[in-house]
């Protein structure tokens, strides 16, 4: 499962996910948006290659977010 999981999250723009873990993270999530928001493609990749599962849950609330954002809630 999470190898269908990387090419998803390398292939997505990550403001989404950088919003879900900064709005809905601990500390520790919260400072990881900021790496991510602040890394290149080649850092992106380590990160969601180390935290692959982490970052897929945030990844998904990203896209409610995004969803209700779209529907006129957020």
């Amino acid at each position: 499962m999470t190898e269908d999981r990387l090419p998803t999250l390398l292939a997505s723009e990550p403001y989404w996910t950088v919003r879900a873990l900064r709005e809905q993270g601990s500390r520790f999530y919260r400072a990881l948006g900021e790496a991510l928001e602040a890394a290149d493609l080649t850092n992106r990749r380590r990160i969601y290659e180390a935290w692959t599962d982490e970052v897929w849950e945030f990844y998904e609330r990203g896209l409610r977010l995004a969803a209700a954002r779209a529907s006129g809630e957020g």
